[in-house]
């Protein structure tokens, strides 16, 4: 699958396969981490576009991420922080200060009926950890590909399910560098949002309080939704999967569809012809020819239709000079 090949190149090993050193000689007081300049984000986004980080960055412990804050603030530079890169649109002119990718920390413990997993881990991981514990909860997440920061960030969900309603708490590491749990109830999650988006905070970890359930009826809700994705999705190319949230009494590819713009091509970037939600990488696109799609759908469907389309994806970095 497209999206197990990708992910396989985000964590640190990706940084050894390409012979690439760290930057110890830039960052000296960065010795043990990770480190690397003008590094294309286009090597790890799911869409295979955007620019260049400045410094980005692959911590493995939270002290590692503590020190990168740290750093950051003493140098005044703004921090952008990435998961798995699944949701999400770097533009082409990249990203300035630091940039932390968090796919180093994965790790997925239980307790009981708890799943706790660092903010890198993969949703896919964690609710295949969350079967072979025999518990329930989590089968609607079981082919995203977000890892569990992002996931937290969007308050992510598919196929009538969210995190919010399973999560029991999340550690962060707010932007003075405390190391503090929020509560369920305290994150504020509505659809697509979260506490973390307007507070600057860093998740680093999430509890999700499960129930237990039936391995087998588990296991076959698991392949029954991801029979489903592969069926409808267009999982055999690059995409940020779905672009667009759902407006309220309608469903986006319909709208898309009927506004004829399925299979709409602009550079290297394409409306899927398998699921109009969808945005596809079917020819070397750029972050630009993203937008620029982005942008063309959300101005027919509002003349058309006369619907507001608000972006799902997270769209960050700068504009090409």
């Amino acid at each position: 699958m497209y999206h197990e090949l990708i992910y396989a190149k985000l964590v640190r090993d990706y940084a050894i396969e390409r012979g690439l050193e760290n930057v110890a000689a830039v960052v000296p007081e960065l010795k043990d981490i990770v480190l690397k300049k003008d590094e294309p984000l286009s090597y790890y986004t799911f869409t295979k576009t955007g620019g260049p980080a400045d410094l980005l960055a692959f911590p493995e412990t939270l002290a590692q991420v503590t020190q990168l804050l740290q750093y950051a603030k003493t140098n005044q530079l703004p921090v952008t922080i990435i998961g798995n890169a699944s949701n999400l649109i770097v533009k082409d002119g990249g990203i300035r200060g630091l940039t932390i990718i968090l796919t180093a920390m994965k790790t997925i413990t239980t307790d009981g009926e708890r799943v706790t997993a660092q903010a890198g881990a993969r949703l896919i991981d964690t609710t295949e950890v969350a079967y072979q514990a025999g518990l329930t909860g989590l089968e609607f997440a079981a082919g995203i590909p977000g890892s569990i920061g992002g996931a937290v960030f969007m308050n992510a969900g598919a196929y009538g399910g969210e995190v919010a309603p399973v999560i029991e708490r999340v550690d962060v590491i707010t932007p003075d560098g405390t190391l503090k749990t929020y509560q369920q109830a305290e994150m504020q999650f509505s659809y697509r949002h979260s506490l973390v988006q307007d507070t600057g905070d860093v998740v680093v970890a999430a509890t999700f309080k499960l129930k237990p359930g039936d391995k087998p009826e588990i296991r076959s809700e698991m392949d029954e939704l991801n029979a489903l994705r592969a069926a409808k999705q267009p999982l055999e190319y690059p995409s940020c999967g779905s672009v667009f949230k759902r407006p309220v009494g309608h469903f986006v590819g319909p709208l898309i569809q009927k506004a004829g713009l399925q299979g709409h091509i602009i550079g290297g970037a394409q409306i899927s012809e398998k699921h109009a939600g969808f945005i596809v990488n079917i020819n070397h696109a750029t972050a630009t020819d993203y937008m620029d799609m982005i942008h063309l759908v959300q101005k027919t469907v509002l003349e058309k239709f006369d619907v507001q389309l608000e972006p799902e994806v997270r769209i960050i970095g700068e504009e090409p000079k």
